[in-house]
C-alpha cells in the first residue's frame, strides 16, 4: 500500500512565547494520507536548536547542516524521531535519521548540482535491509527548458506579479529508485511525497519531507531559516 505525507507550514510567523513565559505550540505538521480515511497528522516539525540559538543555527544551516525534531505532539510531549546533520561540507551534506530511542532509523545524503555528479542535486535515501535509493531534482528536458528562458526570467516574474499569478521555480520533483524500482516519488505541484514501498520507515519519510522544504527556492524563506 502507498503512503503520501504532506508538510503543512503556517503561512504567518507565531510569537515567539505565549503568556507566562511559555514556548508557542508546534505549528508544522506532515500529514498523512494512506487511502483508510482522511489525512492525519503523525508528526510536528520543529527545528533544534545548538547552544549557541538561532545565530548558531542559522550559521550552520549555510553549510547545508539541519537539525530537526519530530515531535507526536504540538507540546512536545514525546519525540517521534529526529534528524542530526553527521557531515556538512563542499556541498555535500548526510544527515541521519534517528529513533526516539536513538537507534538509527536511516540516512539522508544531499549532493549539490555540479559538485562532481552531474548537473542536477541528487538525493540517497538509505534504509537498513532496504536497497539504497537515489533520486535527481528535475528532469534535464525541464532544466534545459528553465536555463533556454532564464534570460526572460526577470519579465515572467513580473508578469506573474501584476496578474497575481505564480512566481516560476526551477524544476523540483524527484523520483527515488533502486534497481529499476520507484521507491518514493516528490510531486512539486502539491508538494507532496508518496512512499511507494510499503517496506519504507514512514518516519524517514516525515524527515525527508522536512528536509525538502528546508531548501525551498529563492523565491521565499525555508520554513528552518527563521531569524525569530
Amino acid at each position: 500500500m502507498t503512503a503520501d505525507l504532506t508538510m503543512r507550514i503556517p503561512p504567518v510567523m507565531l510569537k515567539d512565547v505565549e503568556e507566562g513565559g511559555a514556548p508557542p505550540p508546534v505549528r508544522n505538521v506532515v500529514e498523512l494520507t494512506d487511502g483508510s480515511g482522511a489525512p492525519r497528522v503523525v508528526a510536528y516539525i520543529e527545528r533544534e536548536l545548538p547552544p549557541g540559538g538561532i545565530p548558531a543555527y542559522l550559521a550552520a544551516r549555510g553549510t547545508g547542516a539541519r537539525s530537526f525534531v519530530l515531535w507526536a505532539d504540538e507540546r512536545r510531549g514525546s519525540r517521534v524521531a529526529t534528524l542530526v546533520t553527521q557531515s556538512a561540507h563542499h556541498g555535500v551534506a548526510t544527515y541521519q535519521v534517528l529513533g526516539a530511542h536513538g537507534e538509527v532509523i536511516g540516512t539522508l545524503v544531499r549532493q549539490k548540482a555540479l559538485k562532481g555528479r552531474g548537473i542536477r542535486t541528487r538525493w540517497t535515501v538509505g534504509q537498513p535491509g532496504v536497497p539504497e535509493a537515489v533520486g535527481y531534482k528535475g528532469r534535464i528536458f525541464w532544466w534545459l527548458v528553465c536555463w533556454l528562458m532564464s534570460p526572460l526570467l526577470p519579465f515572467v516574474v513580473l508578469a506573474a506579479a501584476l496578474n497575481n499569478g505564480d512566481v516560476p521555480r526551477a524544476p523540483r520533483r524527484i523520483r527515488w529508485r533502486a534497481g529499476g524500482q520507484l521507491l518514493l516519488d516528490f510531486r512539486p505541484f502539491n508538494d507532496r511525497l508518496r512512499l511507494c514501498a510499503p517496506e519504507l520507515d514512514w518516519r524517514l519519510g516525515v524527515a525527508l519531507v522536512a528536509l525538502l522544504h528546508s531548501f525551498n527556492g529563492w523565491s521565499g524563506i525555508p520554513w528552518d531559516g527563521r531569524k525569530k
